[in-house]
């Protein structure tokens, strides 16, 4: 596969979709970011890496970090990580990323951990696992990305929880039922911290390999079982792009999990992990030109899960 003609086609068919959405608001920080940018970057199973267009410009990742978070519980639950599968679980939601809807109906367990409400229940897990769900999780990053200058970014967090009442009511209303083991305000704190790191479209596809390698860190150590890994990759095929998950395994076929930022990881497993960012987004908050550009390699090269 000659991935770079390969990124160099999409990046062309894709180039028309940028600017097209809206570049997230709600967060006052991602609103200064230019709706121009477009970036694409392949990493495969060994470690090599192609991109194209504005791929090694940092981002703000905000919700593809649930898929690390994630990652992070289940391997690092020694007393089971079936245990965070009795608190959130793995059903598409059907409504909005940052829905109250369904919690009072379901005794405060969130629909998957790619919702908001799921992603504080696991960082929750994570606070209680590591002491430290947020610092944590930029190690992990820096080490699989091998870019050891991944930071936070301190505006993003702060507008983050200069805004963040809805968030801090689906924490409360958890807590209420008993499904957070942590402070309500520290949980909120390491949730923020989490969504602000900034990192490219190369940071992302290398740092995301594991799930391509069947739970193998890029240092040939495993941080999940096979099983594991593929069942991350299921959740984020159904429930990875909000609720728009349906139409997303419609067009590209891939595990997929989007930000507000404008980026969106993919997996293939076997094979390689792809980041493409955009931030002009559709009213599901997902990346329109990334879409595009993710639909359209699949189609060129013919591969997806189906």
């Amino acid at each position: 596969m000659d991935y770079q003609a390969v990124l160099e086609e999409v990046a062309a068919h894709a180039r028309p979709f940028v600017r097209q959405g809206r570049v997230a608001d709600y967060i006052p920080a991602l609103e200064r970011v230019s709706a121009d940018r477009f970036g694409i970057a392949v990493a495969d199973i060994h470690g090599d890496v192609y991109g194209v267009g504005d791929w090694e410009i940092p981002f703000s990742v905000q919700s593809i970090s649930k898929v690390f978070s994630l990652a992070l519980v289940m391997a690092q639950s020694h007393d089971g990580h079936d245990n965070i599968w009795q608190r959130v679980g793995r059903e598409p939601s059907g409504t909005p990323f940052n829905s109250l809807v369904q919690l009072e109906a379901e005794n405060g367990i969130p629909r998957n951990p790619f919702i908001n409400a799921g992603a504080l229940v696991v960082t929750d897990r994570l606070q209680t696992l590591t002491g430290d769900a947020s610092t944590s999780m930029l190690h992990f990053l820096r080490e699989e990305s091998g870019n050891p200058d991944l930071a936070f970014d301190q505006a993003v967090a702060d507008s983050e929880a200069e805004h963040g009442d809805r968030n801090a009511a689906l924490a409360h209303f958890m807590a209420s039922f008993g499904n957070l083991e942590n402070p309500v305000p520290s949980v909120i704190e390491h949730y923020f911290w989490q969504c602000s790191i900034e990192m490219s479209c190369r940071d992302l596809a290398v740092a995301g390999g594991f799930l391509a390698r069947h739970g193998l860190r890029a240092d040939g150590s495993r941080l999940l079982e096979a099983r594991e890994a593929k069942r991350i990759n299921a959740v984020m095929l159904t429930c990875g792009t909000y609720d728009a998950a349906g139409e997303f395994a419609y067009r590209v076929g891939l595990p997929a999990k989007s930000g507000v930022g404008g980026g969106i990881i993919a997996v293939i497993p076997g094979r390689c992990t792809l980041c493409v960012w955009s931030p002009g987004l559709d009213a599901r908050g997902n990346s329109v030109a990334g879409a595009a550009a993710l639909d359209h390699f699949t189609t060129l090269t013919g591969w997806s899960v189906f």
